[in-house]
């Protein structure tokens, strides 16, 4: 409950119908592009799946031949997990490049993307290849109760990932250039009462889409604007909204938060693990990382509404604290707008979408919440 909490008042974000603030073809065309994202997620998720599926009954054979002990063994066959669904994935990514240049939303330049991925992806599978070798080495050391043990040890594994990733994420960023911003940034910092370097990243090379992020907690905390931000798309004032939005996650303490959350599907998803593989030999035998990892995708999935849920809540209150620090609705609300024409999203997307894909409030939602601010002023 402590989690669930927000500063965000209780609103009616009801009553906004997007015909009032778009024209009938930007919605088809808005419509349209969602229904071929939400295509290719399908087809992503089904394939990952299957390739799980076919990587339970294979590799279980291979591992017997292997002759590297346990933890070796699962280091290697956690590898093998990892590459073939990073390239079972790779053609849906590519897939949604193609798709946002279809409809004029960035170049259409794969090697642009993954070089501006690799630090991270690298990190993570640093991460995942350290995660398994670890829940292996304790299912040798505790065969019935290592779940408990694993779980925290997962999460410690999170939390130090989260906090390294406000540097890494924030690699080969730039300060802001114009002292305007650079003013506003810092107007808005004492607003909300935190200081984390606001950095610029470029990814123009392969999107036109904008966007903007928050990463790590503490000291590693950065706030990091896409360069398609400053393209001249934007106002002044709804980049200020923008990095004001950032601020209040900052502000909120959101990545903490959700390090916390983490901790709640932890032990749970730990737990299912070790009763699905007990039949097997338990996790001990890396035969049966596979299986772990396909019984922790469908644990994700079905959690995946709920992430979504507290992410949405979220994102409300950082919405919330950039109205409050920058006292500029009119601002927010043409920001809002201004988002459907450069990405294409959805203002009222079907509620399966909502409940799956939407880690956001909806455009019409946002838009509600501007005007239940103006209001009240």
């Amino acid at each position: 409950m402590f989690l669930w909490r927000t500063t965000v008042p209780s609103l009616d974000l009801g009553g906004v119908h997007p015909e009032r603030y778009f024209p009938p073809r930007l919605l088809e065309r808005s419509r349209d592009y969602g229904t071929g994202t939400r295509l290719l997620w399908l087809l992503r998720e089904l394939a990952t799946l299957a390739a799980l599926v076919a990587l339970v009954w294979r590799l279980p054979r291979s591992a017997r031949a292997l002759g590297l002990g346990r933890v070796g063994s699962a280091i290697v066959i956690g590898m093998v997990v990892v590459v073939t669904l990073w390239f079972v994935r790779l053609p849906f990514t590519i897939a949604g490049l193609w798709w946002q240049h279809h409809y004029g939303l960035g170049p259409f330049d794969p090697l642009s993307w993954l070089a501006g991925q690799w630090v991270l992806l690298s990190a993570q599978a640093a991460a995942a290849l350290a995660g398994i070798a670890l829940a292996v080495a304790l299912a040798v050391r505790f065969p019935r109760g290592w779940w408990v043990p694993g779980a925290a040890a997962f999460l410690a594994l999170a939390a130090v990932l989260a906090f390294l990733s406000g540097w890494l994420a924030s690699a080969g960023t730039h300060e802001l250039r114009d002292p305007r911003l650079r003013a506003d940034a810092a107007r808005i910092e004492a607003a909300e009462h935190v200081r984390p370097p606001v950095r610029v990243m470029k990814v123009s090379d392969w999107t036109d889409e904008p966007n903007a992020f928050t990463t790590g907690f503490g000291p590693s905390t950065h706030v990091v604007l896409w360069d398609t931000l400053l393209d001249g798309r934007f106002s002044r004032g709804e980049v200020d909204v923008v990095m004001a939005h950032e601020l209040g996650h900052a502000r909120s303490r959101h990545i903490v938060k959700g390090i916390a959350w983490y901790a709640l599907f932890a032990f749970p998803a730990a737990f299912l693990v070790a009763a699905a593989t007990n039949r097997r030999g338990g996790l001990r035998n890396p035969a049966n990382l596979p299986l772990a990892i396909l019984v922790l995708t469908v644990f994700g999935l079905a959690a995946t509404p709920f992430q979504n849920a507290v992410s949405r809540r979220y994102e409300a209150e950082a919405d919330w604290r950039a109205l409050v620090a920058t006292h500029d609705p009119a601002a927010a609300r043409r920001l809002f707008i201004r988002f459907v024409p450069t990405t294409l999203d959805d203002p009222d997307p079907p509620t399966w979408d909502y409940a799956f894909l939407e880690n956001h409030p909806t455009i019409a939602q946002r838009i509600a919440m501007v005007n239940a601010y103006a209001k009240r002023r």
